[in-house]
């Protein structure tokens, strides 16, 4: 038996969750599913949470009978010794970030741009995908780092880190990425010597993702984890414009979608070759007229 509860999530995901689970009140889910069936869910919970919280409680074997898993940020889960233990957090600095109403996005914004942003021209804006251990920012760890710079005549920059972590990368993330261990060993440099290029590189420019949140939610736990400020970007998300626009695509994974924008991407899974994509992908948007900024 599977018990989580959701707060400040995107509809769609709420509705995901009812095809394994029944919502018994307002943002709360209970389910009797497979361990397999649960982690998924909790794969697809990190993947599509957006802003959002989320809390897991499962059955687990253990003095208490139950584990917990959660993103709040004011909670800790520790293990003792076997025993699930949820720390309250007196204290956390967590950044404000845009909110799902129109308003609260406009008030976002336009702050951000009176006190953050000096920018000469719209053609100038930045890219950034990164490659994880994982998906979920309190235990996985950030590998690979890329970003585009797209400036006003055309041209391209680049930048480019691997980053050295303390545990073992899982198989299926070395079979998907293509990094390995060995990579890290010999080319990773430390999180924050990455953390610094990485803001140093994208200036005070829009900073532009695919399923941006996900990579949101790993840089600014990265910034946490170095006791740094982190990234003041005005932050542009491609994933609910394309959503938007193309209501009826089978899903909207990126290689899907850069099939329907007729993009391609040779090296999925690659932060280089990603971010590159999501560029094209930015350019064709704007072209069509369906990104503004």
């Amino acid at each position: 038996m599977i018990v989580i509860t959701l707060t400040k999530v995107p509809p769609s995901l709420r509705g995901d969750l009812t095809k394994w689970c029944q919502e018994i009140q307002t943002g709360v889910y209970v389910g009797n599913v497979t361990a397999r069936i649960r982690d998924l869910l909790w794969d697809r919970i990190m993947r599509d949470i957006g802003n959002g919280q989320a809390t897991m409680a499962f059955n687990a074997k253990n003095e208490f009978g139950y584990q917990v898993k959660t993103t709040r940020p004011d909670y800790q889960v520790r293990d003792f010794e076997g025993i699930p233990l949820v720390k309250r957090l007196n204290r956390v600095d967590v950044p404000v970030k845009h909110g799902f109403s129109k308003a609260a996005k406009w008030r976002k914004a336009k702050a951000g741009m009176q006190k953050h942003y000096s920018i000469e021209s719209q053609d100038r804006f930045v890219t950034l995908d990164i490659e994880t251990t994982g998906l979920d920012p309190t235990k996985d760890q950030i590998i690979s780092i890329s970003a585009v710079k797209r400036n006003a005549d055309g041209t391209k920059e680049h930048y480019d880190a691997f980053v050295k972590i303390d545990q073992r990368i899982p198989e299926s993330i070395v079979k998907l990425t293509g990094i390995s261990n060995e990579s890290l060993k010999d080319q990773g440099i430390e999180l924050s010597k990455a953390l610094h290029g990485l803001k140093i590189f994208v200036e005070r420019l829009p900073l532009i993702g695919y399923n941006l949140s996900f990579d949101d939610r790993f840089i600014s736990t990265g910034f946490k984890t170095i006791n740094e400020e982190g990234l003041s970007n005005k932050l542009i998300d491609l994933m609910p414009i394309v959503k938007k626009k193309n209501k009826f695509l089978d899903d909207y994974k990126l290689g899907t979608v850069l099939e329907k924008y007729k993009i391609e991407n040779s090296r999925p899974h690659e932060a280089r070759s990603d971010a590159e994509a999501t560029l094209s992908l930015a350019e064709k948007l704007i072209k069509n007229e369906d990104l503004h900024f």
